[in-house]
């Protein structure tokens, strides 16, 4: 059986719905770390299958360092206009903005970064993390870093 406060404790730490959080804390008899490698193995694999949907929709955001000396823009798409206008979407645009303004993407790929916030993930891994919360596409159109 399940525990309730590790359902609501793993849904916090992921955002994954409810049902998903009980079935990975099943299919990992309660053990709650090996509960979040099993959601993120089901992301990834939900996210290939998206992988292939167009992608029309989405926002421009930017980030200036409070030096005035780095700055980023990225163009974010999605599959919807709903999901363009979510908090989530636009906070995972601004997590980019932060990542490219941290870390010069030509010294290493963006997407093959760690990134700055959770060195156990890539920004490849935390957006397809965000195709698993949306069930939409995601792709990152461009980007550009500027620095003084």
């Amino acid at each position: 059986m399940v525990d309730i406060n590790q359902i609501k404790k793993l849904r916090e730490e992921t955002g994954i719905s409810i049902s998903e959080c009980k079935k990975a804390l099943e299919e990992a008899k309660g053990d709650f770390k090996r509960a979040k490698e099993v959601l993120a193995e089901w992301g990834r694999k939900f996210a290939a299958g998206k992988k292939k949907r167009e992608t029309e929709q989405g926002i421009i955001s930017s980030y200036v360092h409070s030096n005035k000396r780095v700055g980023a823009m990225v163009q974010l798409h999605c599959e919807s206009d709903f999901v363009a206008r979510s908090e989530g979407f636009q906070k995972l645009a601004h997590e980019l903005c932060l990542q490219i303004a941290a870390v010069d993407p030509d010294q290493t790929p963006l997407l093959s970064q760690p990134w700055i916030k959770d060195q156990s993930k890539t920004i490849k891994d935390l957006i397809e993390e965000y195709i698993s919360k949306f069930g939409e596409n995601i792709t990152l159109k461009r980007y550009v870093r500027f620095e003084v």
